[in-house]
């Protein structure tokens, strides 16, 4: 018993000194999230089954989700994708300096599809440096005549209509709705691809409307998101750790199914200054 309890203390010992980031991170919601490793698994909804998710006409909407980056990107020449389908939203290593982000930064770009004079196009973006190794809520959303790009309490806005396309036949990239990337490259310039996210995400809400008042200050959510009649689809990722199936809260059953081994992770953070009982119990759970 004397020696078990010794072998104990020198285990706890050997891990204290080791970083929260040895661990995967809480996430600002609460419970689980979906984890990926930036090879080849993301998040699918078949668009043969589903189609897309914004039907025709939708002028008015809210993309969003909580997301935390951690592998760099190999080069400028790839950007992981966090979000696809009629809306994007994709991080990319800058190739150079725009007001507060400088050369090499990692910026998020958020985009929409949309269909000008019977032809395809995408909407110009505003990039927003984002932080590695942090959680970050990222929104995309249109109203009127402007669209809005957030990270936590930043807004970028841009003057201009968005109607999103319905019909996606014309584009390049795969038509399903997904979550961290196809499970390959996908070139859509020369020399340029859509790539893997490696990171984590939770709380993914599709709305059809624009909720964030960008005049007021301190909107970040503290909490899960809330279904509405106005909710499209909503992913907790709430599911117990290794699942790789993913039920949709919003009621409508856009349910994801993860490919190459995504799956949800596991919450757990262990503190520099938590004391070792606590550690010990929780590292048991």
């Amino acid at each position: 018993m004397t020696h078990r309890h010794i072998l104990t203390c020198l285990f706890m010992l050997a891990i204290m000194p080791l970083s929260a980031k040895a661990f995967p991170p809480a996430s600002p919601a609460g419970g689980n999230y979906l984890v990926l490793d930036g090879i080849d698994d993301y998040a699918v909804l078949d668009f043969k089954t589903f189609g897309v998710l914004l039907p025709k006409g939708t002028n008015e909407f809210t993309v969003e989700a909580w997301v935390y980056p951690t592998t760099p990107l190999p080069n400028m020449d790839t950007h992981a994708i966090i979000l696809s389908q009629q809306v994007r939203m994709d991080v990319a290593v800058a190739a150079e300096g725009w007001r507060d982000i400088k050369k090499g930064d990692l910026v998020l770009a958020t985009q929409a599809h949309i269909t000008v004079g019977g032809r395809l196009a995408t909407t110009p973006f505003f990039p927003i440096a984002l932080s590695p190794n942090q959680w970050h809520h990222i929104v995309y959303q249109a109203e009127g005549k402007k669209t809005v790009t957030i990270v936590n309490d930043f807004v970028g806005i841009l003057p201009q209509r968005t109607t999103l396309a319905h019909d996606l036949a014309g584009f390049k990239h795969p038509k399903d709705f997904t979550l961290g990337g196809f499970g390959r490259k996908v070139e859509f310039h020369v020399d340029h691809f859509w790539g893997s996210f490696a990171g984590y995400i939770d709380e993914v809400r599709i709305s059809s409307k624009a909720r964030y008042d960008v005049e007021r200050k301190g909107f970040t959510p503290r909490n899960k998101f809330k279904k509405d009649h106005d909710t499209i689809a909503l992913w907790h990722f709430d599911e117990p750790n290794g699942t790789q199936k993913f039920s949709d809260a919003s009621g409508h059953a856009h349910h994801l199914v993860g490919e190459g081994g995504a799956r949800t992770g596991i919450p757990l953070a262990v503190e520099p200054h938590e004391k070792l009982t606590t550690t010990w119990g929780r590292l048991k759970e």
